[in-house]
């Protein structure tokens, strides 16, 4: 016999489940509802603090709240990306990951605190840089050929980069196996303070993302001998690659997106997605970023956590092959 309660009861419930998916999608779709935080992992005034800037500017008007930018520089990028894999998967709290952070590093670093596999939600890629091979004033080498003979004969040489496991780190080591030059690594926490300190005499040598270098090598003050990517950079058309100055298969080419920590709702994520992707569309971003070395390009969330995922495996094979090792 049927208790006569139960109808009414499972009814209940019944509405009761379908209100609060209401809710939520009510919740999701007016997302956001305050500031997002954009955690860029590397210090101010690098490539990846201008690119955030910029484009964050304009995802900010299509959003309707503010993008706010914050810097969390050290360990290669790792400690900012930690900081947005920990945070609630609301949408609020993303961040810029990188060749490094998400292909590179746990090949390099023997402890992470993420997994970039598991960890992050892809949303849109934000676009390439390039990498560029650049040398102080009080530095004899005109070229590259000239450089591997002075370095030839000054065994431990210093080169900077922003960080360990950082794409400009790979691009010093297989610029060293592949020259047969003894070079020291000077890992700093981000590209402006080693630029800081070519400028004022202290660093000889550095890899380098190009847009934070750019403005100094265009005033004279640091000399560009090569570019590490598959063709030339607009901003810098007279400066060979890497292959073309003799070091033929030379390519380290750094890509850049954004990530949210894993979990995050579809509908979230597409609407950032699609600012993101909107934005780095926009002619007068597009202006500014390629001037500066930068190739912006944004793509569908699928797209990036392929390429996170191809390239992890890919870099991997690298680094076991170059012995990359950081503790």
């Amino acid at each position: 016999m049927t208790t006569p309660c139960r109808k009414p009861a499972r009814l209940l419930q019944l509405f009761s489940s379908l209100a609060l998916a209401t809710l939520a999608t009510a919740a999701h779709a007016e997302f956001p509802e305050k500031p997002i935080r954009f955690i860029v992992p590397y210090a101010a005034g690098g490539t990846t603090d201008l690119v955030a800037r910029v484009v964050g500017e304009k995802v900010a008007e299509k959003l309707g709240k503010p993008v706010i930018i914050e810097n969390k520089p050290g360990a290669g990028g790792n400690i900012g990306m930690d900081t947005v894999a920990k945070a609630a998967a609301d949408g609020y709290t993303i961040g810029m990951g990188a060749i490094s952070t998400n292909a590179l590093n746990p090949h390099v670093y023997k402890a992470m605190s993420f997994d970039p596999r598991k960890d992050f939600t892809p949303i849109s890629l934000l676009g390439t840089s390039t990498i560029v091979l650049q040398v102080a004033p009080a530095v004899p080498a005109r070229n590259v050929s000239e450089l591997v003979d002075y370095l030839k004969k000054q065994p431990g040489f210093n080169y900077g980069t922003a960080g360990v496991g950082t794409s400009m780190h790979l691009a010093g080591v297989l610029f060293a196996q592949m020259t047969g030059t003894s070079i020291s690594h000077v890992a700093y926490k981000g590209s402006a303070p080693a630029i800081n300190d070519m400028l004022g005499g202290h660093l000889p040598m550095m890899f380098e993302n190009l847009p934070a270098s750019l403005p100094h090598i265009q005033a004279g003050k640091l000399r560009a001998l090569a570019v590490a990517g598959k063709s030339r950079s607009p901003s810098l058309p007279d400066v060979p690659t890497m292959a073309e100055a003799g070091l033929a298969g030379y390519a380290v080419e750094p890509w850049f997106g954004v990530y949210g920590p894993a979990g995050m709702p579809a509908s979230v994520v597409q609407k950032i997605n699609r600012a993101y992707v909107e934005a780095l569309a926009m002619p007068q971003v597009k202006e500014k970023l390629t001037q500066a070395g930068f190739a912006p390009r944004g793509s569908s969330d699928k797209e990036l956590g392929a390429l996170s995922q191809s390239e992890y495996e890919r870099l991997g094979k690298v680094a076991r092959s170059a012995n990359m090792t950081m503790d």
